[in-house]
């Protein structure tokens, strides 16, 4: 009944305020807060650290955290060392944690299955695919699976995770999301039962978790980090009901963007992450999401490919998009970006006029929101 409901009521709404194209409005923004712009960029900047397993004296990504460039860093399994992995995993990141101002987010992506970094043989739990979890569909596996992850990921010092997947699993072509077994079904009530299993069992870790990968990925055809993909043909209705139940449930900390082209979301062609009729119109004005909106990799060849690196940063946070990430893990010939470069970038594009200071404000304040909730090892 609570699907019908929200089918009919996004049914309605669709024809009222998807596709009207809008620009950023200064009203209703928060008041700037008594932070420097260049403090609230930098909680903006999500970064992968390359190939570091620990952090010396010196290393600049020390000086990148603590000059308050750097809002989140991305953990990789080329980041855990081979041996004593959990004991240097955790190190790493007390050395980060120490030189912040402000409490990052550190996130991974640990959905299982073929997407769990946090492998048995450096010494962590074993962790099944999302597809498993759903044909299996016992509530009690899925809490006992999570449970378990989650409270690994609050030991190490990790509080953030990129999961749980909320895409339908409707193409079975889908190399991205189907064949890889991320995603729980292509029945959207089964999703929505284990993404709030899921997300409930982070939550009693105190770890938050960001809904992935909006407004769906699940019928693509192609994979976004080696180039564009447009569902224009292929994406439905359904691939939203997910997101509505859980923003209904009262359970959602975070969601993530996908790079997929759909002409109905916006004529023009942009990939969702840069469009404001997807970011501030399907997701805000549509589902009334006011939380932190987080970036795919911008690295991704769908992005880093089709739009300069500037561009695509003016594009994303002027859709509403508060947090861009930049993995250095797409592409091994791509040279790595840093933080300083990214941080750099937006305060240009700010001190020219083409980002509003108010947007800043607006992301500061979502992600401000969000990071005092999170839990930091040992505190």
């Amino acid at each position: 009944m609570l699907l019908k409901t929200a089918a009919t009521l996004l049914t309605i709404l669709l024809g009222g305020i998807l596709f009207i194209p809008s620009e950023n409005a200064e009203a209703g923004h928060p008041a700037a807060a008594p932070d420097s712009l260049d403090l609230k960029i930098g909680q903006m900047v999500m970064m992968g650290i390359n190939e570091r397993t620990k952090v010396e004296a010196g290393d600049p990504l020390l000086e990148e955290i603590q000059s308050g460039k750097l809002g989140g860093i991305l953990l990789f399994e080329k980041n855990i060392a081979s041996a004593d992995s959990k004991n240097k995993l955790k190190a790493l990141i007390d050395s980060l944690q120490k030189k912040a101002a402000v409490t990052l987010f550190v996130t991974i992506d640990e959905e299982g299955g073929k997407v769990h970094r946090l492998k048995e043989k450096y010494g962590f739990v074993g962790m099944p695919s999302a597809a498993y979890l759903g044909k299996l569909d016992n509530a009690d596996s899925t809490l006992f699976y999570n449970r378990r992850l989650a409270a690994q990921l609050a030991e190490i010092g990790i509080n953030l995770n990129y999961a749980p997947v909320l895409d339908l699993a409707v193409n079975p072509k889908n190399v991205v999301i189907v064949q890889k077994e991320r995603s729980f079904s292509k029945n959207p009530d089964l999703v929505s039962k284990h993404a709030l299993l899921c997300i409930q069992a982070h939550h009693e870790h105190k770890v938050k978790t960001i809904l992935k990968h909006f407004p769906g990925h699940g019928s693509s055809t192609g994979d976004s980090h080696l180039g564009m993909v447009d569902v224009s043909a292929s994406w439905s209705f359904s691939e939203l009901l997910p997101y509505w139940d859980v923003l209904q449930a009262g359970q959602c900390d975070a969601i993530m963007t996908a790079h997929l082209v759909n002409r109905n979301w916006d004529s023009t062609a942009l990939p969702g992450t840069l469009s404001h009729n997807v970011v501030s119109g399907m997701l805000r004005n549509l589902l009334g999401y006011e939380g932190v909106v987080f970036s795919d990799d911008m690295q991704m060849h769908a992005i880093s490919k089709n739009y300069g690196f500037e561009k695509s940063l003016e594009l994303a946070i002027n859709a509403g998009v508060d947090v861009v990430m930049y993995g250095n893990n797409v592409d091994a010939k791509l040279r790595p970006v840093t933080a300083t470069e990214v941080h750099a970038a937006i305060k240009q594009l700010v001190l020219e006029g083409k980002i509003s200071r108010a947007r800043i404000d607006e992301a500061y304040k979502r992600i401000m929101k969000l990071k005092n909730g999170l839990s930091v090892r040992g505190n």
